[in-house]
């Protein structure tokens, strides 16, 4: 209940009866002790009367923001009762705000748990009188919509190092930023102007003259992620889920495709098509705003209805995010692999519990530690079991912790982009 201008000063002539009561005994004329009550009442009501002019409230936040990543909450209290007014941001479900309560106004850091819609209440001022013997309390300002993006910043930051060429993965090697032109194309005489290194020194040689290796610009790809969305991915990884993961990473595969001119796009499912978003160039922020706000539903999911409408795509690079826990769990997706695989290159990622690793690989010191290391055992065999499933149908596989995982995609993705010129 949102209190009145009213609360604070009624609160307080209600807590002076028992003292007029006792006052009414003592030897002072029972006159001048209801005089002094009715001024002390006449104060607080006057006081509570003044606290009710507030002062005007500006807030000041960003309403799209990256999960786990601190964003600023700024409100400006102005007019002659800010000096005496307290001001307090209310949190929402899955949004800190800290602190939440300031005298004159209020600077805090807003973190966001949890992707998706968001409500922010409006702010609550709070304003005393100049007696301290009144308050008033009111609500100022309407609620806002923050849109909790997954964690763009890191995405930005793995491209980033993709296209200066300090990204590093086995078995690739890159001359300079990767997704400029390398094929080559032909030998033409050197003219005024063409880089030293392109010269081709060997054909110089026999033709006794200057001559370079010409290169064609290297023709756009196709990178599509798909995200598996049903009940699996429900499943909790420390403080996010699987889906969590799954949606960072294609927010940073989306990132690198940009940055190296090739056309993205996303399929999410669970039973059905969630979002089916084609290809496209520059088709980071698509990607990102297509996917942010999707929740895992409690349903199995239907990877064949999924890959067929990727199958017909366009030759592409596919990623495909889901949970491998077990053969039996695996038999779906390898069933429609096999879809895929005859058309598209396909890589399957799956986020590794770190609890389960951790499980293994701690000694046990009694019948429960053995147990859950027994068990953390049998969840590993079942999962390498799924994984050798999938590679058998022509599909690759990453596997790895949530900080890792989009670096291995992006690797295996760049190995594949790389084994595709020659």
């Amino acid at each position: 209940m949102t209190p009145t201008p009213r609360t604070g000063f009624l609160l307080f002539g209600i807590a002076l009866i028992p003292l007029a009561a006792v006052l009414a005994n003592s030897p002072i004329p029972i006159g001048l002790v209801y005089i002094m009550f009715v001024a002390v009442l006449a104060g607080a009501a006057v006081d509570g009367l003044v606290a009710r002019a507030h002062p005007k409230v500006e807030r000041r936040i960003t309403q799209v923001i990256s999960r786990g990543v601190p964003a600023e909450v700024e409100i400006d209290l102005t007019g002659p009762s800010a000096k005496r007014a307290r001001v307090r941001q209310p949190s929402p479900p899955d949004i800190v705000v800290e602190p939440s309560v300031g005298r004159r106004g209020l600077e805090a850091t807003l973190v966001a748990e949890r992707r998706g819609h968001h409500v922010l209440s409006p702010p609550a001022v709070r304003v005393t009188g100049p007696l301290g013997l009144g308050m008033s309390t009111k609500i100022v300002g309407d609620p806002v919509q923050i849109d909790v993006y997954p964690d763009l910043p890191a995405a930005r930051r793995l491209a980033a190092t993709v296209r200066v060429g300090l990204f590093r993965t086995e078995g690739l090697r890159t001359r300079g930023p990767v997704g400029l032109g390398t094929e080559f194309e032909a030998i033409r005489d050197y003219v005024e102007g063409d880089d030293i290194r392109q010269v081709n020194w060997l054909a110089s040689g026999r033709h006794q003259r200057p001559l370079v290796n010409q290169f064609r610009v290297e023709q756009e790809r196709d990178v599509i992620c798909v995200i598996d969305a049903g009940r699996l991915m429900s499943a909790p990884i420390g403080r996010i889920t699987r889906l969590d993961a799954a949606v960072d990473v294609a927010a940073a595969m989306a990132a690198v495709s940009q940055v190296l001119g090739d056309r993205v796009g996303v399929v999410a499912f669970d039973s059905e098509l969630r979002v089916d978003l084609p290809p496209r160039r520059r088709g980071a922020d698509a990607v990102a705003k297509a996917i942010f706000d999707l929740e895992p539903s409690p349903v199995d999911s239907d990877y064949r209805q999924a890959f067929e409408r990727v199958a017909g795509m366009k030759r592409a690079f596919v990623l495909v995010l889901t949970d491998l826990l077990d053969p039996a769990a695996a038999r779906p997706l390898v069933g429609a692999i096999r879809v895929l695989a005859r058309r598209h290159s396909v890589t399957v990622a799956s986020v590794a519990d770190p609890d389960v690793q951790e499980a293994v690989a701690t000694i046990p010191i009694d019948l429960e530690g053995a147990a859950r290391a027994a068990a953390a055992l049998d969840v590993l065999g079942a999962r390498r079991e799924a994984l050798r499933l999938v590679r058998h149908y022509g599909a690759q596989v990453v596997e790895g912790p949530p900080g890792t995982l989009s670096s291995g995609c992006v690797a295996a993705y760049l190995r594949a982009k790389a084994a595709a010129r020659l």
